[in-house]
């Protein structure tokens, strides 16, 4: 069963990662066309604030694929001085944090949402962006996480109770120092 949630996890933040990527390359391309239309003498205008709304988009979709991918920054001295039930629990704690943590940003994100689509907000830029339409995917992004942090705790909890401690460090553990490339 977790081996199941987490290959489901990965599936899912895997696409999730292409239509990031694709969100992105179109946001290049929109920059580029920018550019190139300045050097002509004109303006597509509000470059800079669409790219805004699509990294703080992209970030927030992005970061349960970075939690799969064991790509989160996490100080380990502690961990890497005990045994596999030792870091066993230091990546289930590790992991308790993180969910907490992330579930209470996206609630704290509603709120946010809500306000701009009760009143109708709009960004005091020459856009006028409707604020709703870049803090909605925003907010699904961080609920994402939210739920790909729990599911992923879940399935890490099952590993170690079964006593599966290599299988959960693959799911939630570090990068070892032997596992890291360094390209000089």
């Amino acid at each position: 069963m977790p081996e199941k949630i987490l290959a489901l996890m990965k599936r899912l933040n895997r696409g999730v990662a292409m239509l990031i990527g694709i969100l992105l390359l179109v946001c290049v391309l929109f920059i580029l066309t920018e550019i190139i239309i300045r050097k002509l003498g004109a303006s597509l205008g509000g470059t800079d604030e669409i790219s805004g709304y699509v990294m703080a988009i992209v970030t927030s979709w992005g970061m349960g694929f970075a939690l799969l991918e064991l790509s989160h920054v996490r100080i380990d001295f502690l961990r890497v001085q005990v045994g596999a039930l030792g870091r066993s629990l230091f990546d289930l704690f590790s992991m308790i944090v993180l969910s907490g943590t992330i579930t209470l940003i996206a609630f704290r994100c509603w709120p946010v949402v809500e306000r701009s689509l009760l009143n109708g907000s709009r960004a005091n830029t020459p856009l006028e962006t409707p604020l709703a339409l870049v803090q909605l995917p925003w907010f699904a992004g961080w609920l994402w996480f939210a739920i790909v942090a729990w599911f992923t705790l879940a399935a890490a909890v099952m590993l170690v109770l079964r006593g599966e401690f290599q299988q959960s460090e693959a799911a939630i553990g570090t990068v070892g120092d032997d596992e890291v490339e360094i390209h000089t």
